[in-house]
């Protein structure tokens, strides 16, 4: 199993992070050591002070496939949630000021939070509205109609290069209003105003 992420997919979390956007979806890469098991606790690596949260609709492949056309894409997903992307934003920016690739900061273990899959019949993806709250509070207010690259543009770009798995994950991108966890911080993800995913952060 992969867990292909696609970032600076909303318009205006590329500008809160001062990135540019990209004519094609921007794909990086994390291991199945990487999913993290809601029973139990988020704990933040001490190798970093300054993890971040980010938000995404999240599909999961259920038949294998190359090349894949976006019109056919619906066909190799019938499950989908939110998950958190979580990041070490700082040791991303250092990263990228030396212009090396992410992995250390996007791909540590526990660091791809999944919520509870849904049935995609009950949902327009298109249209599909989720939230992030942090402690009670929203933090991050999403809408899959604003994506720069639809999840069916992301399958049919991501299959040119990788074959798609069973059992495999797509992360979407995030909206804006990512920030930073702490120890003692509640987060817990909704879709549609249903809450799906519940994290504590040690």
């Amino acid at each position: 199993m992969k867990i292909i992420c696609i970032g600076r997919n909303y318009a205006a979390h590329a500008a809160e992070l001062g990135n540019e956007l990209a004519a094609e979806p921007v794909i990086f890469m994390k291991p199945d050591s990487a999913v993290f098991r809601q029973r139990d606790a988020f704990y933040i690596p001490d190798w970093t002070s300054d993890v971040h949260y980010e938000l995404e609709v999240v599909v999961r492949i259920n038949r294998l496939g190359k090349n894949i056309e976006a019109k056919f894409a619906p066909k190799y997903f019938a499950e989908f949630t939110v998950g958190i992307d979580f990041t070490a934003r700082d040791v991303q920016s250092a990263l990228k000021a030396k212009g090396l690739p992410w992995e250390k900061a996007k791909a540590f273990d526990q660091s791809a939070v999944l919520g509870d899959f849904l049935s995609v019949d009950d949902f327009d993806l298109n249209n599909l509205h989720f939230q992030l709250k942090k402690n009670g509070q929203v933090v991050q207010d999403g809408d899959t109609s604003l994506m720069l690259h639809n999840i069916s543009q992301l399958i049919e770009h991501s299959s040119q290069y990788f074959t798609l798995k069973i059992g495999d994950l797509l992360f979407t991108g995030t909206p804006e209003g990512v920030g930073p966890v702490a120890p003692g911080d509640l987060l817990e993800g909704f879709i549609e105003g249903k809450k799906v995913l519940n994290v504590k952060v040690r």
